[in-house]
């Protein structure tokens, strides 16, 4: 289709156009549109959009959506279940149908926006978890209609990061993923907050463990359908023991999660509210009044607006802090070519 509103794919609620938008339902599918010649360059894949900012308000170029769904068990024991799942699968709606069949090991990711394709190239994470956790394989079609699946070590997976982000890996189009998830009880509780959600539960379940996340979550951040938006907008920085022991000396209340013995993370959050941009805005875009990490559309912003707020968060705290927040979301111009 040509000349096609992105409006309803992008969570920031951006008017921003296509020269052509395609759908595909099966890898076999997406093959014959390669075959077709009808993936043209630049072309942008995408999910519910829910982690993209368009920069601008017309992509030149083909944006394609997997509708590749599906849940289906590939084998179990007494322990473990694996499961291959469609790219196009809602994230929650997988997350939801793992506790309901008392599968352990997605519930801390409750409630986060996107597909299931999306959050094995975006390496997910929330309160001690990440989705690479619990990856056994990711299947992918490349440009060229070649298939290959990735075991979860070639992925390359770090913090918010996967090789399918990386620009040699562009032209690769993920199209399910396989999980290995527990039968028996692995709560991961690592996380204060979530840990006080819970303190009333007498028995732990894991309906009890995703009822708090989506609790948590709902409390802190705003829904896209009402607030554009793409959930956190900045990386957490992980800094060098020395500069955390600095920052320290000067701010003792700073909140920080250990990395390793060279390491640790900062939320980006507090440094952003602590330069007093929480529930300020520029025009119609704006840090979000409940949770500084998040920056909102108010109605109206275009993707520049939204840049240049983010560009004065990051300069507030670099100029403060000594430190750069870079962002998780992915920011697409005219003719980019990502994921």
């Amino acid at each position: 289709m040509r000349k096609y509103s992105l409006r309803a794919h992008n969570t920031f609620g951006l008017d921003v156009f296509a020269d052509h938008f395609l759908e595909y339902h099966s890898e076999d599918e997406l093959r014959e549109l390669i075959s077709e010649g009808r993936v043209t360059v630049p072309f942008l894949h995408i999910g519910q959009g829910s982690n993209l900012l368009f920069t601008g308000d017309y992509y030149k170029g083909t944006v394609l959506h997997s509708c590749i769904r599906g849940i289906t068990v590939v084998s179990e024991d007494e322990n473990t279940v694996c499961v291959h799942v469609g790219a196009g699968v809602v994230w929650d709606d997988f997350v939801c149908h793992c506790v309901t069949k008392g599968w352990y090991g997605v519930e801390n990711l409750s409630l986060i926006p996107g597909e299931t394709g999306a959050a094995a190239v975006q390496n997910i994470g929330a309160y001690g978890v990440e989705v690479k956790d619990v990856i056994v394989s990711v299947d992918t079609v490349d440009l060229n209609g070649r298939k290959r699946v990735y075991s979860v070590d070639e992925c390359c997976y770090s913090y918010r990061h996967s090789l399918f982000k990386e620009p040699s890996s562009k032209s690769v189009f993920v199209t399910g993923v396989q999980f290995r998830l527990n039968k028996i009880p692995r709560f991961v509780l690592t996380y204060g907050a979530l840990r006080e959600a819970l303190s009333d539960e007498k028995t732990l379940t894991l309906q009890a463990v995703r009822d708090a996340v989506v609790r948590i979550r709902r409390s802190k951040l705003p829904d896209p359908a009402v607030c554009g938006n793409a959930g956190s907008f900045f990386m957490n920085p992980i800094v060098s023991r020395a500069c955390w022991q600095k920052l320290l000396a000067l701010y003792p209340y700073m909140p920080y999660y250990e990395v390793d013995a060279e390491r640790v993370k900062i939320p980006a959050g507090w440094l952003i509210e602590q330069c007093g941009w929480k529930g300020r805005s520029l025009g119609q875009a704006a840090v979000y009044d409940k949770q500084a990490l998040v920056l909102v559309n108010l109605g109206g912003a275009t993707g520049a607006d939204i840049v240049a707020l983010a560009k004065a968060v990051q300069d507030s705290v670099y100029q403060k802090f000594g430190i750069s927040i870079q962002p998780e979301v992915l920011f697409v111009g005219d003719g980019m070519k990502t994921e």
